[in-house]
């Protein structure tokens, strides 16, 4: 069945569905108009008893075929004695009787309806009603053939109606299903069309505001954002070249200076630590690119203890103590408490790093580090003297070699491994310009 076309499907559902109604309807209108037949049937019976027992009581004969109260080959009547015997009746019955001798006592006692497969004369079923009268008891009947006659058409007209109103059904389910389907065939042909290279196109939505409609919506949300991503991935992939190329190719001019000549130790030494340099900047880029890789799969590794923010603080200032004295800065902590919190204290040391060494690359003046506690929430900032950011540069401050001028230095990975790594603890990291000068890089982390 999974292999059926779903229009196919819904046809052959929709089908059953109405094969079912319509056998409930054919049989309720039948049980109905069966009923009602029944009950004409009987209405007449006890009108007919009614008149012959009138016209018993004045001594009439019921041998008068001409008579109005008895139809000739459809009714008859038959009078039987109190001693059982037959003592008048129409011609089609003659003297045979009517009913036994329990039929006849229960007739004696009140009226009674009974059912013949068939009466003397008529090769029909027949339908009897038998009352007490004066003389005995007095039986009508009358021939169910009609009833059976027009219940036999009407199962006719509900086989031949039936099968044509459900082959109707059938094929006005299948085009109904068609036109449903027809915007579903469409959206898949166009996706069909649809390749890496042609992303920007947009599968058609039907103007009814329906399932369907909501259906197209969605794929082109989801056909967006692929070619949002698959766009980030080429321009990383673009960027990361780039930063890639500038190293190496330093490194490869180092080493095919060293080796066109004879050089002084001096020299070579010159041109192995400039080699190293690039080697290590190298290595830095490696690791912040598989950083970046590793946490847009969802697999950024983090150890978090509990950990006091003014040990991180001082860990950073040591570490980048002696390169600030080097270069005439000042780098101090401002801490209004110390509060504890549970983050991976390597991470987080790796995101204030970047910081700091953004602050000392691009800053100005003296940085401070500083930490609180509000609000259930620690907050961290790095602040400079310097010219602060640009205004337009806080939206893309944390994308890949996003950099704040374009010709610094630096491989622009710096933000966004700070924004990574304050994501993987649940946090928030922003970027503005203070109001008297200078960068403040904040990170909010929930204690």
């Amino acid at each position: 069945m999974s292999r059926v076309p779903i229009r196919l499907r819904l046809t052959l559902v929709f089908t059953a569905a109405m094969a079912v109604v319509l056998a409930a309807m054919g049989i309720f209108v039948y049980s109905l108009v069966a009923s009602d037949l029944s009950d004409a049937l009987d209405r007449e019976l006890r009108s007919r008893a009614q008149d012959l027992s009138a016209l018993v009581d004045r001594n009439g004969s019921l041998e008068q075929t001409g008579s109005p109260f008895v139809e000739h080959g459809e009714a008859f009547a038959e009078l039987v004695g109190e001693d059982g015997r037959v003592l008048d009746s129409t011609p089609t019955i003659g003297s045979f009787r009517l009913l036994d001798e329990s039929e006849l006592e229960r007739a004696a006692r009140g009226p009674t309806f009974v059912n013949r497969p068939s009466a003397p004369g008529l090769d029909e079923p027949a339908r009897l009603l038998a009352v007490p009268v004066d003389r005995g008891v007095l039986i009508v009947g009358a021939t169910r053939e009609n009833r059976a006659e027009t219940l036999a058409s009407l199962r006719t007209a509900f086989l031949i109606g039936g099968s044509v109103a459900l082959l109707l059904s059938g094929l006005g389910g299948y085009l109904l299903a068609g036109a449903a389907l027809r915007p579903i065939e469409a959206m898949r042909r166009r996706a069909a069309e649809i390749s890496a290279t042609s992303l920007d196109e947009r599968l058609p939505v039907p103007p009814a505001n329906d399932e369907v409609a909501r259906l197209g919506e969605t794929l082109n949300e989801m056909l967006a954002r692929l070619e949002d991503g698959l766009e980030r991935e080429r321009r990383f992939v673009t960027d990361a070249s780039h930063e890639l190329r500038t190293p190496l190719a330093m490194l490869r001019t180092e080493l095919e200076l060293a080796l066109r000549r004879a050089r002084t130790r001096d020299e070579l030494e010159q041109s192995i630590r400039s080699a190293a340099e690039e080697t290590d900047r190298l290595s830095r880029i490696a690791d912040d690119l598989l950083l970046l890789a590793r946490a847009e799969q969802g697999r950024l590794p983090l150890q978090a203890k509990p950990t006091d923010l003014a040990d991180v603080l001082e860990t950073v200032r040591a570490r980048f103590g002696a390169r600030a004295e080097l270069e005439g800065r000042v780098l101090d902590v401002d801490l209004d408490d110390s509060p504890v919190i549970r983050v991976d204290r390597l991470r987080l040391e790796q995101a204030l790093g970047n910081l700091v060494d953004n602050a000392l690359r691009h800053g100005g003046g003296e940085i401070t580090l500083s930490a609180s506690a509000r609000n259930a929430t620690a907050e961290l900032h790095v602040l400079d003297e310097g010219p602060g950011f640009p205004d337009d540069f806080a939206e893309k401050a944390f994308e890949p070699f996003s950099r704040a001028a374009p010709t610094g230095d630096g491989s622009g990975l710096g933000l966004a491994i700070v924004e990574t790594i304050v994501r993987a603890h649940d946090g928030e990291v922003a970027v503005r310009s203070r109001p008297g000068g200078g960068a403040d890089v904040s990170i909010r982390l929930r204690l």
